[in-house]
């Protein structure tokens, strides 16, 4: 699916732009700078997460990194080029939403509810425990 959202982006003559760059986008655009723990929070996603996403977004001119109120921190801010993307990713954000209703009513689950699901059982135990629980390595 983020493929497919990419080829919109595409299309568009967005060049660079992930779709998993849109809500932290949309977020900062409403938020404000942010450093990266609070862009974390705001997101329900962990800080490795998205400091991986801020340094590709970072790359693609999308975003600044200043010093913080201490050493420690980074104030994360949208370039020109990052806010004036906003406008048309939230409304991709919106099409995106209408599309997962259209297709929540085309298949025989939810798949909203599907996605609630598999994040519960994944907080229960988490992807990497449950390969492990199934990695068996060739002999060396």
């Amino acid at each position: 699916m983020d493929a497919e959202i990419e080829r919109v982006y595409v299309e568009r003559g967005i060049e660079g732009v992930r779709p998993r760059f849109a809500y932290p986008l949309i977020r900062l655009a409403h938020a404000g700078p942010l450093t990266i723990r609070e862009l974390a929070e705001s997101l329900d996603r962990s800080h490795s997460a998205v400091s991986q996403t801020v340094a590709a977004m970072k790359k693609e001119g999308l975003v600044t990194s200043e010093p913080g109120p201490d050493a420690r921190t980074r104030r994360i801010d949208l370039t020109e080029r990052g806010r004036s993307l906003v406008p048309f990713l939230e409304a991709e954000w919106r099409a995106t939403h209408a599309t997962v209703a259209e297709l929540d009513g085309e298949i025989p689950y939810a798949l909203t509810a599907v996605v609630q699901e598999v994040r519960r059982a994944l907080e229960r135990r988490s992807m990497r425990q449950r390969v492990l629980s199934h990695l068996v390595e060739p002999p060396r």
